[in-house]
């Protein structure tokens, strides 16, 4: 039988695990919310450091598993297998949407070097317009495709991200860890919604929904988090990026929305001097069109291999929670 000594120094790290756990959330997620101020754009960077705290959140509350001491085979880990399983789901739609974007770079990419291997003449005006009107094309399939995983795959999760909860004594159950399970699900979703309307689709329709409880202060871990702040955190995050997406339908992602806006400027170009003798100078549009397209396919393939990680992560957890 444990005495009171152990069962006190049990409790005290407990509640210092659990304290650890939540400031990490608060203090990740403002600065999620400080990197977004700064630029207030939905940018690559931007998304990758967004998957980057949802790595990290994992990773902390897997390692917290260790330090609570739960029951071995009982209900919390059922829970933690539902909930890493919604999460593989979600970012499996994220792969395939953002692989989807992989055709459109391709095509884009093209056409700066056939401006680059030909000189300006009518003929070659042509070809770089009709290879515009295939990629403007592409970006249309891509948004439809994409629209529609959300629309299939994602809005049947119901994921939602509430602002505040009520407290609720079950939360304090396997010492905390079901507290600590429902702030990652719940930032999770966050996080989330930032992820797949940036770089997959974003609709009134198919975006994950929020709701606010204003009767309630949030969760209270026996006395150990009088306040939860990691809530406060991520609902002025979640108005902050809000703020950027309202109104608007579509792959929010800035760098997706500058190839757009290059390829327009071109073609607008190339139709403006079609007629006249071929002497303007459009080098800096071509090479503009060109570094957009670059920075888009480097972003592309760089959170592809990040998310593959992240799987690799996932499924590492599942099996050394699996062995407890």
């Amino acid at each position: 039988m444990m005495n009171h000594s152990s069962s006190s120094t049990t409790t005290t790290t407990t509640i210092t695990s659990l304290k650890s756990f939540y400031s990490s959330l608060t203090h990740s997620l403002d600065n999620l919310y400080h990197s977004f101020h700064s630029k207030n754009v939905i940018s690559i960077h931007f998304l990758q450091l967004v998957l980057a705290s949802l790595q990290s959140f994992h990773s902390e509350l897997t390692l917290l598993v260790r330090k609570l001491h739960l029951p071995v085979g009982e209900k919390w880990l059922d829970e933690y297998m539902d909930e890493s399983a919604r999460l593989w789901e979600v970012c499996h739609v994220l792969k395939s949407g953002i692989s989807n974007m992989e055709i459109y770079c391709s095509m884009g990419a093209s056409i700066p070097s056939i401006l680059e291997n030909h000189d300006l003449n009518p003929q070659i005006s042509r070809e770089v317009l009709a290879a515009i009107s295939r990629c403007q094309r592409e970006s249309v399939r891509l948004e439809e495709e994409n629209k529609s995983l959300t629309e299939t795959r994602i809005k049947p999760l119901t994921m939602k991200f509430e602002e505040s909860v009520s407290v609720q004594s079950k939360f304090n159950s396997f010492n905390g860890f079901r507290g600590a399970l429902y702030a990652l699900k719940n930032i999770s979703s966050l996080l989330l919604k930032i992820m797949v309307n940036g770089m997959v689709y974003c609709s009134n329709e198919t975006s994950f929904s929020s709701s606010t409880n204003t009767n309630t202060t949030g969760y209270n871990e026996n006395r150990t988090i009088s306040r939860s702040d990691f809530m406060v955190s991520a609902a002025r995050l979640n108005r902050r990026v809000n703020e950027r997406e309202d109104g608007k339908d579509g792959i929010l992602l800035d760098e997706f929305q500058e190839t757009t806006h290059a390829m327009d400027e071109l073609k607008r170009e190339l139709e403006r001097i079609r007629g006249f003798e071929m002497k303007f100078d459009i080098s800096w549009r071509v090479e503009n069109l060109k570094s957009c397209f670059g920075r888009l396919q480097c972003g592309v393939e760089n959170t592809i291999v990040q998310l593959d990680d992240f799987f690799d992560e996932v499924v590492e957890s599942r099996k050394t929670l699996l062995e407890l």
